[in-house]
């Protein structure tokens, strides 16, 4: 009785942590069992804490409840962690994967050979590591490194948790400022919003003012401007008018006019933004990179157009009459007039929808230059159009990342107008994908004697990133094109193909009679979300494997037009998760279970590992104790460590955004008025122009009928197209 009643009342508990049974890395809610003395079994202990790994010292303050579901348990109001000093604690920390390299095997060894004395080994005398058994120079070193990074990455984790900020980030700040980062963040917390993905301006924010920063200061103001812009590029603004941007991030920081202004000056002075005015007399604010980003662009593709071709003297008759027969195809007057300009202008564009030729058009192009031996680059934006360039033309097509080769060293790419790729002509497909930046970059690695054609579909979606290159091309009139529009009778033979040109023209597609099993394009009405869901799940799950024996996960691809709502990404994910991928070995980071077999999707280009965002892969493996998983991303095995786990997604449903360049076997549209502030005709035919064999556009006809009626909603800010013309 009075060990029971000492229990109760006790508001202090100190243990050794066992198990880390959950923790939130969002917010630090944990749950723990935690070894206690006077206690035959672990204590299940709850709070809020930076981190804790099995085998940490753990003291606790709070008090004893029960919980109706999960009986006697300690709540904690506060929880301070420190590093065993037990040989069984020094043996489950090391075990826990906290330290790559030292697996249960290794940290076995290691407390047998230097007991309490481990941890001063590592950080002090690390040679002595090479005493055990399998650990050579390179285990060592790695050891070594490891350690001082969750050092840096425990401090910076302290230091943001007695912020009252998620410490889900902290790998990411220590990545990006190593030793310095809380140095740096203590003097502009603001740098969190500008430099790390994951940390808007509204966590910087806070940590600002429990810093002091006082809510009207020039640190904010100018951090506060700064934000608001490059929010602006994620919209595909490469600038934004000065009296909008002024009047937008007034209304956020709720300061006043004249502190802004003075902010922004001082930021215009300081060269972090740039300002211009545009021929209509507005004036435009910029941020630097892209600012330069436009003028590059058109002052390389100025010089390249008014260069000597480097194809030798040719009869074009009799080549257009050898391609023909050699790939047993007749052209079409437009694709003869391209034929000619290519082997002709050093810059030009081939533009046009589904069906039109360009496939044809430019596999005739690259025998005529092949049988001039000309070298010619392929290259794309994503690895998937990559390998579909590399499909429908024989050669070799690499995405527009890997043909200008990271540079780690640099942070740049190896190809830059120093050192330009070695070829004569390079063929830019899905061109429309391309923002300005990469534009630019791969512009400045192509050599002065070398011709260019860019290759896409001018009324997809502009690129994700900032800018509308191939569109601004084309509107300048500095280079020619050639706009395919006859639609060949094999092609037109497909819904999906004429489908996409009558959206195009703002019409509705024709959708087949209901029972006929024959065409590739279908319209199912479904006027309630809950119902839309239900017709999803089951023509995944069921009709289209048992129609066109396709595997689910592999070849269907959900496309929808926003990330929020019942029919977003977010929510389709989780309920095609439990539908298609159930069961599995599995790991929870930044609030997702991931499992393997699972479709994902990398979200931002990481140079190191080479996978750029947009780039699709299946979970092959999680493996707990090195914290890790493996992702089967086309024919290589990428390794991500856990806490690099916000890079991926989940991917049995994707934005239509994301699926640009990209094709699939059969895919899904839900198209419902719940995506009303996304609804464009853009949208729609880059959607349906995604499928390969079949596309079903689940929803309302309402909701259609908005996509098609909508042209170009949303106009980006971009001034390349003067900039073109005034290189003239």
């Amino acid at each position: 009785m009075n060990t029971d009643r000492k229990k109760v009342d006790d508001t202090r508990l100190d243990g050794q942590i066992e198990r880390v049974v959950f923790r939130n890395e969002d917010n630090g809610y944990a749950v723990l069992r935690v070894k206690v003395r006077g206690h035959k079994d672990p204590v299940t202990t709850v709070g809020t804490v930076a981190e804790a790994n099995p085998g940490e010292w753990l003291a606790a303050d709070g008090e004893w409840v029960t919980d109706a579901h999960y009986g006697q348990q300690f709540k904690a109001s506060s929880m301070r962690i420190s590093q065993p000093d037990t040989l069984e604690g020094i043996k489950k920390f090391l075990g826990s994967g906290i330290i790559r390299g030292i697996g249960k095997e290794y940290a076995e060894r290691l407390v047998k050979e230097f007991g309490r004395d481990v941890f001063d080994v590592i950080e002090h005398s690390s040679g002595k590591l090479l005493k055990v058994e399998g650990i050579g120079p390179t285990r060592r070193a790695a050891i070594r490194a490891a350690w001082e990074e969750q050092k840096g990455i425990r401090d910076i984790m302290n230091f943001l948790f007695s912020h009252g900020v998620s410490t889900a980030r902290a790998f990411r700040i220590h990545k990006t400022y190593g030793e310095r980062a809380i140095e740096l963040i203590q003097r502009d917390p603001y740098c969190l919003a500008r430099d790390i993905r994951g940390i808007g301006f509204l966590i910087a924010d806070g940590i600002a003012q429990k810093l002091g920063i006082a809510k009207d200061s020039e640190l904010r103001a100018r951090a506060g401007i700064e934000y608001v812009l490059q929010e602006l590029t994620t919209s595909g603004h490469c600038a934004y008018p000065r009296g909008d941007l002024q009047s937008k991030t007034m209304e956020m920081l709720d300061i006043p006019a004249e502190r802004i202004g003075d902010a922004l000056e001082h930021l215009l002075s300081e060269k972090r933004l740039i300002q211009d005015e545009d021929r209509s007399g507005r004036i435009l604010v910029y941020l630097p990179k892209l600012y330069f980003a436009e003028w590059a662009f058109a002052k390389k593709l100025t010089e390249l157009n008014y260069g000597k071709h480097p194809f030798p003297k040719i009869d074009f008759e009799k080549a257009l009459e050898w391609v023909q027969k050699k790939t047993k195809i007749t052209l079409s007057e437009n694709q003869i007039k391209a034929l000619g300009i290519a082997i002709q202008a050093k810059v030009m564009v081939i533009t046009g929808g589904p069906g039109v030729g360009k496939t044809t058009l430019v596999n005739s192009i690259i025998q005529v230059l092949k049988a001039k031996k000309l070298t010619i680059a392929l290259c794309a934006p994503t690895g998937r159009a990559a390998k579909r360039l590399s499909e429908t033309t024989g050669l070799e097509a690499k995405t527009i990342h890997r043909l200008l080769m990271f540079n780690p060293g640099t942070g740049g790419f190896r190809h830059n107008e120093e050192n330009p790729i070695e070829a004569d002509v390079f063929i830019i497909d899905e061109a429309s994908m391309i923002d300005q930046v990469l534009a630019q970059q791969l512009l400045q690695a192509v050599p002065q004697r070398a011709a260019v054609i860019f290759v896409g579909d001018a009324d997809q979606l502009p690129s994700v990133g900032p800018g509308r290159v191939l569109r601004d091309l084309i509107r300048s009139a500095v280079v020619p094109v050639v706009a395919l529009t006859e639609i060949f009778r094999q092609a037109a033979e497909s819904r999906i193909v004429t489908g996409a040109h009558r959206i195009n023209r703002g019409q509705l597609p024709e959708f087949p009679e209901e029972g006929d099993k024959s065409a590739d394009l279908y319209f199912i009405e479904a006027e309630e979300t809950g119902k839309a869901l239900g017709v999803i799940r089951k023509i995944i799950s069921e009709s289209i494997p048992q129609r066109l024996g396709v595997n689910p996960i592999d070849d269907i691809q959900i496309l929808t037009p926003m990330q929020k709502g019942e029919l977003g990404a977010r929510n389709l994910n989780r309920v095609m998760q439990a539908l298609l991928n159930p069961h599995g070995r599995e790991t929870e980071r930044f609030g997702t279970v991931f499992r393997e077999g699972d479709r994902v999707m990398q979200t931002e280009n990481d140079y190191d590992k080479e996978v750029f965002n947009g780039d699709l892969g299946r979970i092959a493996a999680i493996d707990e104790e090195q914290r890790e998983i493996i992702v089967q991303i086309d024919d290589r095995r990428v390794k991500y460590e856990f806490r690099e786990l916000d890079e991926l997604v989940h991917a049995y449903a994707v934005t239509i955004h994301k699926s640009q360049g990209s094709e699939y076997p059969c895919v899904i549209i839900p198209v419902h008025t719940q995506h009303f502030v996304m609804l464009q005709r853009s949208l729609l035919y880059t959607a349906v122009t995604r499928a390969k064999k079949f596309a079903v556009l689940v929803g309302t006809r309402k909701a259609m009928g908005l996509a098609v009626s909508r042209a170009d909603s949303r106009e980006r800010v971009t001034t390349l197209t003067e900039r073109l013309q005034s290189q003239k």
